[in-house]
């Protein structure tokens, strides 16, 4: 029993949060036994009710990985004599990372990440970065789920595994520009990344100097760097505001300096061309983003200078600065664009595209004075394809297709977009696939897909696990509602704190619309999402559940109200400026009360459901789903099926490898068939 603002709050199943959850997530052993045995029996419980799918799972498991190129290999990045990628073995979980010369040469494997693998349950790589001067690589490892990631160092000539170690980090690391001296953040006790340290190779780690420590904990710190390696950049955030400070990367050893103080809901991000910051920020109520300017050593807010002005409904949502070129990516109506801008003289001109749902991506590289943009492209029926594209000559170079080894003609699929009308008016956009033989007529099973949270978009671009239900007669479809950006920062805007419902009656929106276009019909549809959309799933269990017919909440963030009322968690002083503060606000209690999932699950029917967890798991603890699940046992008034998976030996994203991720797919297709009668 909790009382905050007066209101008591009944939560019978708060026993299932380890006191010493800390611990549990660097040592899953730790786990109390009477947890564990409740999580171990839930695990059994649902291995016996899809017990009849397990052939049908191992046949989803073997044709997604059909769909997988085995020995893929990513489009080499150059990087003035070298050129740096990634491939796999055939069979291999994990990548080895690789270079070549970019002259001509044989192949130097960096770090084969599968042989490190081997004999541990969980392995994670975050990234394998290379020294400016191409004589040191260091790789960054997570063995157990936590996030909590050691990073070691190799030099190349010969190849040595160096005795520093680096603990307890996030994973982000940045190298000055002499080689040897790296910025790397580290983590607390709460999994918040909160320091920004200082190591030069070949030093005690002990002896490594504070560089920046954020006293703020609703703000985590990042690390980059500029694109002509002029500064590193430190980088603290919550998920409205941002404050960034840098660092000459030539005299690494130099003080952080701030280039312009944190003000509320106020986010900016730096480029660097000719001797000035290229700045892409909301500020002066440029609510969807415009670009700004102002001299490196003069870079406090009243000197920025406008460059692209603010457009009302065109989201700016990235730039990359090249010596002569500035791109940005864009987004209006809906959909990406990409625009190439000459800074000799401003001209600009746009990378145009004909499908009706696509998605953009532009890599980064590590050249800065090239006249090459890298940037990927899919569409719902299309596979990803990557290009090179000559900013002056404005041709693209068609560097990678996206290989589906076990076969895809994009022929024998069809895409749409429908605009739903919400509850107050509003338009919400629907990607939709589905397979040109399966009938519109309203009898189509439907899985509909979903996030809405943070201003992240899902982009409708082309995913080959997906296949395995479009294939079996399904329509697939994300609703882009309201807590992403899809239709400019107002978008995000009017999906979270006190607005937060709109997100979820945007996806009701979505399923009645495509309900009315006959798509699929009432009753006849699974709805799917993970973390906050596993929150959006809960939410919309509880205020419509006869609209579907099962329920997937993967990670699900549900117990809302818990968690925003504990300041001790990971995540929750930077989630405020989200979904707001039940702590200091009653106002925000309630609110968060009325949509909570845990705090809202009633006696009455509701759809098969499906949860699932990561022990490790340090965004959505594995407590979470648990509750939920055991409060829905507790009430409902059906005899569906309500199952909860647990992965005792993952995080927040699931096992690792890109197989054995591939196995909970699989579980949760075989769930979603079996609850559609379609097995």
């Amino acid at each position: 029993m909790h009382t905050i603002h007066g209101i008591r709050r009944d939560d019978p199943y708060a026993w299932l949060r380890d006191d010493d959850w800390q611990a549990v997530m660097r040592n899953p052993e730790k786990l109390r036994a009477d947890i564990r045995a409740h999580l171990e029996a839930e695990n059994e419980h649902t291995k016996a009710t899809l017990a009849s799918t397990e052939a049908l799972q191992e046949q989803l498991f073997t044709e997604m990985r059909a769909r997988l190129e085995e020995d893929d290999v990513s489009v080499p990045t150059p990087d003035g004599s070298w050129a740096y990628y990634s491939r796999y073995e055939p069979g291999a979980q994990h990548p080895r990372f690789c270079r070549r010369p970019t002259a001509g040469g044989d192949e130097q494997v960096l770090y084969d990440a599968d042989a490190e693998s081997a004999g541990r349950a969980f392995f994670q790589v975050a990234g394998v970065f290379h020294a400016p001067d191409h004589r040191t690589i260091a790789h960054a490892v997570d063995e157990v789920g936590s996030e909590f990631y050691s990073i070691r160092f190799r030099s190349l000539d010969p190849a040595t595994l160096l005795p520093d170690c680096l603990e307890s980090t996030s994973g982000n690391l940045v190298w000055a520009n002499d080689g040897k001296t790296v910025f790397y953040t580290v983590l607390d006790a709460q999994h918040r990344p909160c320091k920004i340290m200082r190591h030069v190779l070949g030093t005690d780690p002990a002896d490594d100097e504070l560089v920046y420590e954020e006293r703020d904990p609703g703000f985590f710190l990042g690390l980059g760097v500029t694109e002509n390696r002029g500064h590193i950049i430190i980088d603290a955030h919550d998920h409205t505001t941002s404050e960034l400070r840098v660092i000459d990367a030539n005299r690494p050893l130099g003080e952080a300096r701030l280039v312009a103080a944190r003000e509320r809901d106020v986010e900016y991000q730096l480029s660097e061309h000719d001797g000035r910051f290229v700045i892409l920020t909301n500020a002066g109520d440029a609510e969807d983003f415009r670009i700004m300017q102002a001299p490196v050593h003069d870079c406090g807010r009243d000197a920025w200078v406008e460059l692209v002005p603010h457009q009302p409904g065109r989201l700016l949502l990235s730039i990359i600065t090249f010596a002569d070129h500035l791109v940005r990516l864009e987004r209006e109506g809906g959909l990406p664009r990409i625009v190439v801008r000459r800074l000799g003289d401003g001209v600009e001109h746009a990378i145009a595209f004909e499908e009706q749902a696509y998605t953009l991506g532009l890599l980064r590289g590590f050249e800065y004075d090239t006249s090459i943009v890298r940037f990927t492209y899919s569409s719902m029926t299309t596979p990803a394809q990557t290009f090179d594209y000559d900013m002056e000559r404005r041709t693209r170079t068609l560097r990678k297709v996206q290989e589906v080894p076990s076969g895809h003609d994009p022929e024998h699929y069809r895409s749409a977009r429908i605009h739903a009308k919400a509850h107050d008016g509003e338009s919400v956009p629907v990607s939709i696939l589905w397979h040109r033989d399966t009938p519109l007529d309203g009898s189509a099973p439907l899985l509909l897909y979903a996030y809405g949270a943070y201003g992240i978009s899902i982009p409708a671009g082309f995913g080959t696990n997906r296949l395995s239900l479009v294939d079996r007669g399904f329509v697939y479809a994300i609703a882009h509602v309201r807590g992403g950006k899809d239709k400019g920062y107002a978008w995000y805007r009017r999906g979270k704190l006190l607005d937060k419902p709109n997100t979820f009656q945007d996806f009701i929106a979505a399923a009645e619309a495509l309900c009315d276009a006959d798509y699929t019909s009432p009753g006849n549809i699974t709805a799917m999402g993970g973390s906050a959309g596993g929150m959006l799933v809960g939410a919309v269990a509880n205020l419509r559940p006869e609209l579907f017919r099962a329920m997937v909440g993967q990670v699900p963030f549900v117990d809302v109200l818990s968690t925003m009322c504990d300041a001790d968690l990971p995540l929750t002083p930077p989630e405020w400026p989200e979904w707001g503060n039940p702590i200091e606000s009653e106002t925000f209690y309630r609110a968060i009360a009325a949509y909570s999932p845990y705090d809202n699950v009633e006696a009455k029917a509701y759809p098969h459901i499906l949860a699932t967890a990561g022990l490790t798991d340090p965004r959505v603890t594995y407590w979470e789903p648990a509750k939920w699940v055991a409060r829905l046992r507790e009430r409902k008034t059906d005899d569906n099926m309500l199952l909860l998976r647990t992965f005792m030996e993952a995080g927040h994203a699931g096992a690792s490898g890109r197989f054995e991720s591939l196995r909970e797919t699989a579980l949760v297709f075989a769930f979603v068939l079996l609850a559609h009668g379609r097995t």
